[in-house]
């Protein structure tokens, strides 16, 4: 096949296309910017492209297919002229879809936790030899890739809301057509596709509604916006297996977590309330795939978490510090509460990057009212260059803290102002948690690290 890759660079295209090289296939690809990881793993491929930019003459007719990445313009030139020559266009989950209609689909959903839940279940199964393909949104130890697509029966996709491409404005989630599917919770995101809170639930309930007869869908009752959309909804097909679940329990002894089965205490790595509703909705999912309850919790107990999920970059007797991908309300409140809960005879610092369309959209900032409160100290960082870029009113200092309805709130505008407020604290008996979905305005939060910690 000669495939070419229309957005190469970005985090899920680029592991595709890669996946696709190592098959046998002929790969190509063009993009208007790429970075790390993507630029040095598309180098090592062979498949960087000479320069930035779009080029109608990559396209010919003797392509076979043309994948199309989220963030082209529909009126991007190389689309422009597969559309004229008649070429077969797929997004990557209609593509993604393609390689899979024969396989036993599995799709993980939610406003949080899917990344989570995607990998421990395949940790699970990688640990009892299952033979599986998967997509997902983050490294995992044992992964050598975010995307494997082979002749195995089974497939773990972590399924987005967000739109599918350009030309399509359903939600990725919906391409993929589950076997059994996972609703991990619903908190209102992606505001610039989605701006009002209705239209984006809905999202969800049709994904549910998608389910089909004789699959399963495995929910969050704790989640009332869930729950309601699953046990209310005459839509899903009367045959579908409705499976609830609820947080494992657990205890928090001396900074460890542990589960509490009927095995006995067991202890984990991975940590906090929504970790361990995470956990059993895997462990639903893995049940359903032929698991015992015993091989998964053996599997958890070896189970580091995803990348950038609650990692732990570094720590010493007197502090940790983790890095997270929490952005959204619902995730920043959740992880600072995990970490606050785990180290309750510690301080804790909490510093988040806004830089998504919805964390600095004026109107939505509002949701992020008392996320920080199990915070010591609180902080954020934001750059004004990229609130004008997305087409945004200017926020200002004060609008932030009157959102997080924090007045001690620290502000920041610039990434060195922030790394001299945090080497200037006291981190005895202090830790640091720094969440970001983005480059947390290009901080090396690994010598950042090394430097506290000594």
């Amino acid at each position: 096949m000669n495939i070419h890759f229309i957005g190469i660079g970005g985090s899920v295209m680029h592991n595709i296309a890669i996946r696709e090289k190592i098959n046998g296939n002929k790969v190509t690809g063009s993009d208007d910017a790429w970075y790390d990881p993507s630029e040095n793993r598309l180098r090592e491929h062979g498949l960087l492209p000479q320069k930035a930019g779009w080029f109608p003459e990559n396209i010919t007719p003797d392509l076979d297919k043309i994948v199309l990445g989220m963030h082209a313009k529909a009126d991007n030139p190389e689309l422009l002229k597969a559309q004229e020559l008649g070429l077969k266009i797929y997004s990557y989950p209609e593509y993604i879809y393609s390689l899979s209609e024969n396989k036993e689909r599995v799709v993980i959903a939610g406003s949080h936790g899917k990344t989570t839940i995607t990998a421990m279940i395949m940790h699970t199964l990688r640990l009892q030899s299952y033979d599986f393909d998967y997509l997902i949104g983050a490294y995992v130890e044992g992964f050598d890739s975010t995307v494997r697509l082979s002749d195995a029966p089974i497939i773990i996709i972590e399924g987005d809301e967000y739109q599918t491409s350009p030309l399509d404005k359903t939600p990725k989630f919906l391409h993929y057509n589950h076997h059994i599917g996972v609703i991990s919770g619903i908190a209102w995101d992606h505001a610039n596709v989605y701006p009002d809170f209705e239209g984006y639930k809905n999202q969800f309930r049709l994904f549910a509604e998608n389910s089909v007869k004789a699959g399963a869908l495995i929910y969050n009752e704790e989640d009332k916006l869930v729950k309601e959309i699953v046990e209310d909804n005459e839509n899903i097909h009367f045959d579908t297996i409705q499976l609830p679940y609820r947080t494992h329990p657990s205890s928090v002894q001396e900074g460890k977590t542990f589960l509490k089965t009927e095995l006995g205490q067991m202890e984990v790595s991975v940590f906090g309330e929504h970790n361990m509703s995470n956990l059993n909705a895997a462990k639903v999912v893995c049940r359903r795939l032929g698991i015992r309850e015993s091989q998964f919790y053996d599997a958890m107990m070896s189970f580091r978490g995803a990348s950038k999920r609650l990692e732990l970059v570094g720590e010493n007797d007197q502090m940790h510090v983790f890095k997270d991908f929490a952005h959204s309300p619902s995730k920043v409140e959740a992880t600072i509460k995990a970490v606050k809960k785990q180290y309750p005879k510690q301080r804790l610092t909490a510093c988040m990057e806004l830089h998504t369309f919805s964390s600095l959209n004026q109107d939505f900032i509002q949701e992020y009212a008392n996320t920080a409160n199990n915070a010591d100290t609180a902080a954020v960082y934001y750059n004004p260059e990229y609130v004008a870029a997305k087409g945004l009113p200017a926020i200002s200092k004060q609008d932030l803290k009157d959102a997080f309805k924090r007045q001690d709130l620290e502000v920041f505008t610039t990434i060195d102002e922030l790394e001299s407020f945090l080497v200037a604290q006291n981190w005895k008996q202090n830790n640091l948690l720094i969440m970001s979905s983005g480059k947390m305005g290009g901080m090396n939060i690994e010598s950042l690290a090394n430097q506290l910690l000594g």
